[in-house]
């Protein structure tokens, strides 16, 4: 195995430990959280540990041609939600950038006079983060607003009742299933009450796994009354609520299998992606990989500062490339590797990624189909635009025609098609426009030279 060279390696993390997260549980929207130390420290300390496997060349695992010293952002990719949980993942993924690329006085420059000048703290190296808001892309935070109970899929029948994520929700809420889990679950969430005080709802509903695990970390107090095995139970309870609230996975896909497919090509100067995200695209991703089945410790949510590699290998007696899936869950102090779809060994590339292909969502008309949702994200416009080809077919006649019958509905139905035409054109998975907190790009040391408490359910 230590002839094997790594080709490339995307690299999937939790953020770090933070303060509570509160959200409504009928449109999940958010209250203001934030980081802690602990949180970046961990994080930190990722970083450092994916420095000493990848960027290491004394490393087995080293990237075949990566940079050691200083970023080359020609190499590497970096991309954080900016979603929900407001700066907390943000602030984790420069935490780790420090681990993985520390200060080095080689990040200087010489001026005209001769004088050479050290970029601040002793050579600080500031990655540049590239920020992904749900609003303008889904591929980080796909399940925001996401019908998943399929309750209406046709086009046309959207176009007259449209569904929002908050009625898919409700839709569940008011399923048998869950009123069963929520009667089955009552004595235990009453049983909680002396220590989540009086004010707070007790019901399925209002998942407290959070709020539990933040004070088990903070709340010293609190912290000796929440023993392993409540921890515990809540933690499962919240697992069967949010496998059925999202899908989450399905939208990173593509970032992950266009990366892979980069590093295989030689031509292509990419060798690291980083994506920086909540919990909830690491339960799907399992699903998807069937990790999760032949393996059930997985069957949850992992914890903070967890993560997962995905790297390409090139094996020594030659062949196509191969992906070998590893994973650290939180304070592991290693990664440990596990096989994926029922194969006893590392997978082709080529059939890696047929396997996941089909579950990606590449795009928002893709994303719009898949959660059944026409009129939340822009969805509306694209439905518009759909319905125009669909009456257009219907009737026989040409938008022109269409004109003359009824002038009215068509330039309405018309403008609508080109407003959607034009988003969508706009609107895609960052290939295009993403917008990126701004940051002193770092380059090689060469180029330098020359230049509401009503719920509590994680994110």
């Amino acid at each position: 195995m230590s002839s094997e060279r790594v080709l490339g390696v995307v690299l999937l993390t939790r953020h770090g430990d933070r303060q509570g997260f509160y959200q409504s549980p009928d449109n999940y929207t958010p209250v203001q959280t934030a980081i802690t130390p602990l949180g970046l420290v961990q994080e930190y300390q990722l970083g450092q540990l994916i420095r000493s496997l990848y960027f290491n060349a004394s490393s087995p695992s080293i990237i075949s041609g990566i940079s050691t010293g200083l970023f080359d952002q020609n190499q590497v990719r970096i991309r954080a939600d900016a979603g929900g949980e407001g700066g907390v993942i943000y602030d984790s993924t420069v935490a780790l950038s420090q681990g993985l690329w520390p200060a080095a006085t080689t990040f200087n420059t010489t001026l005209a006079n001769g004088t050479t000048v050290i970029a601040p703290l002793n050579g600080y190296q500031y990655a540049p983060i590239e920020t992904v808001e749900p609003e303008s892309d889904v591929s980080l935070e796909g399940w925001t607003e996401c019908n998943v109970s399929d309750l209406i899929s046709d086009i046309t029948l959207c176009l007259s009742a449209p569904q929002t994520f908050a009625t898919a929700t409700t839709a569940f809420y008011n399923s048998t299933e869950f009123k069963e889990m929520a009667d089955a679950s009552a004595d235990f969430l009453t049983s909680l009450r002396p220590i989540v005080g009086p004010d707070r709802p007790l019901k399925l509903t209002n998942m407290i796994y959070d709020f539990l695990n933040v004070q088990s970390i903070h709340n010293q107090s609190l912290a000796q009354q929440i023993t392993p095995d409540i921890l515990a139970r809540a933690r499962v309870l919240a697992n069967w609520h949010q496998y059925r609230t999202f899908i989450a996975g399905r939208t990173i896909i593509p970032d992950i299998v266009s990366s892979l497919n980069a590093f295989a090509n030689d031509s292509q100067p990419l060798r690291f992606t980083y994506l920086s995200m909540s919990y909830k695209p690491f339960i799907s991703l399992f699903n998807m990989t069937e990790v999760a089945s032949e393996y059930p410790s997985l069957q949850g949510i992992v914890d903070y500062a967890s993560a997962v590699t995905f790297e390409l290998r090139q094996p020594s007696s030659g062949g196509p490339p191969r992906v070998r899936l590893n994973f650290k869950n939180g304070s592991d102090t290693e990664f440990r590797t596990y096989n994926m779809f029922g194969e006893n060994q590392d997978m082709d590339l080529s059939e890696f990624t047929s396997r996941l292909s089909p579950y990606g969502i590449n795009d928002l008309s893709d994303w719009c189909t898949a959660c059944s949702n026409w009129k939340d994200r822009k969805c509306n416009l694209i439905a518009a635009a759909n319905s125009s080809t669909i009456i257009y077919r219907r009737i026989g006649v040409s938008p022109i025609g269409a004109g003359f019958i009824g002038a009215g509905v068509t330039i309405a139905v018309f403008l609508a098609a080109l407003t959607a035409m034009a988003f969508v054109g706009l609107l895609t998975f960052g290939r295009r426009s993403r917008k990126e907190r701004p940051m002193l790009p770092v380059v090689s040391k060469d180029s330098a030279s020359n230049s509401g408490t009503e719920s509590v359910a994680e994110k």
